[in-house]
């Protein structure tokens, strides 16, 4: 990946915005569609847009003979091809099963011999901790909250391996005391803000060897996003926080369970988004809400959904009659939303490849790899940097 590979992809972007931006809730087709890509969309059903929303695979099988531009501007990235070392079990103790894979992926794949490793954003350092353990390494690891660096701190020392904690709040104090050019920094799923303050902080301080998986690209104080390479700013590109969003949307599984319960979610929410528009009220998104509500009565989240909306309660002959209009336009919305998510891996490589470019100005070497499948994360795009 590259330059041209950057520039493709925004290209791209730019040209099917319509696509990406819209709002599925609101029912809204992008005007610009065309009429037997409508058609087939609209003839799917809610377990057709499920099986196809699931699978990369399947998503661009299905999409191929109609946006095979979408598809040829994605700029193809090779997987890890590094094995995971079976550690003492007591390394993991205390971690899920799937965030201990990830972990022991992340040191596998950026292992450096001799270098002291600064672990950002680290919790209870469990990946810091990992790194000093099987690679003899020394390792600092800032975290804002006291009680994790505590746990951290008190586990390492029990483990006698070489990793010091430093409360602080990276975003708001001064961090540069933290850099060294003789270091290798470090940051697994550091959100938004936090790994591009972090990446800008070591690059300015050249950082001997850099490697980040990014998340949560949404989570930042700016209303949009800010590119980070020459090339980002001037691409024309502008992504507001939806956009951002929508490049983390794909989520691992949870099981029936979970699948069962995000469904009746949005069955309820475009529910009561009738209910508001019967009432008079232009369309107003009701905020996160837990998932107790849904596995509960309807009636008690129309409730809960009025007291926050300020409006009447439906009656339970209400109820019956929207419930079938709710199912029709959850159907379209789920229709919807499988164009839109057809851009979510290129968004998230758009926002990737500004960052290994950002690196490659400031006269790094990089390189993107997919560190893992879908299933263990869906974030999962490793860019490592370094100087020759």
């Amino acid at each position: 990946m590259d330059l041209i590979s950057f520039q493709r992809l925004g290209d791209m972007l730019l040209r099917y915005q319509p696509y990406w931006a819209i709002q599925p809730m609101q029912l809204q087709w992008p005007a610009d569609l065309p009429d037997a890509l409508k058609n087939a969309l609209q003839a799917l059903s809610l377990a057709d847009c499920a099986a196809i929303d699931s699978d990369a695979t399947v998503q661009a099988a299905w999409f191929a003979g109609w946006l095979p531009d979408v598809l040829a501007a994605q700029p193809e990235v090779t997987t890890y091809q590094g094995t995971q070392p079976q550690w003492p079990f007591w390394l993991s103790n205390d971690i899920p099963g799937r965030k201990w894979q990830q972990i022991v992926l992340f040191a596998d794949a950026t292992a450096k011999a001799d270098i002291p490793a600064l672990e950002w954003c680290a919790g209870k350092g469990h990946l810091g901790r990992l790194i000093a353990y099987s690679q003899r390494r020394q390792v600092l690891s800032l975290e804002w909250q006291q009680s994790l660096c505590e746990a951290g701190a008190a586990k390492a020392l029990q483990l006698g391996v070489a990793q010091q904690f430093r409360q602080i709040d990276v975003l708001t104090e001064p961090v540069a005391e933290f850099f060294s050019a003789d270091q290798q920094w470090l940051a697994l799923h550091a959100c938004g803000d936090l790994h591009r303050v972090g990446l800008q902080q070591a690059i300015a301080n050249r950082c001997q060897a850099i490697a980040l998986l990014p998340c949560c690209y949404h989570l930042q104080q700016a209303s949009h996003y800010q590119p980070q390479s020459r090339a980002g700013q001037t691409s024309g590109l502008l992504l507001d926080k939806a956009a951002l969003r929508l490049a983390v949307q794909q989520t691992c599984t949870g099981g029936e369970r979970v699948r069962r319960l995000s469904q009746t979610e949005m069955l309820w929410r475009q529910l009561w988004r009738l209910w508001a528009q019967q009432q008079g009220r232009s369309y107003q998104p009701l905020r996160s809400v837990g998932k107790h509500w849904f596995s509960g009565p309807l009636s008690a989240f129309t409730e809960f959904a009025a007291q926050q909306h300020q409006l009447a309660v439906p009656t339970a002959v209400q109820l019956a009659d929207l419930l079938p209009l709710a199912e029709q336009a959850l159907l379209q919305q789920r229709q919807l939303e499988l164009l839109q998510h057809l851009f979510r891996r290129p968004l998230e490589l758009w926002l990737v490849l500004d960052m290994a470019l950002a690196l490659q100005d400031a006269g790094y070497q990089f390189s993107v790899q997919q560190l893992c499948d879908d299933s263990l994360t869906p974030r999962n795009l490793l860019l490592q940097g370094w100087l020759a």
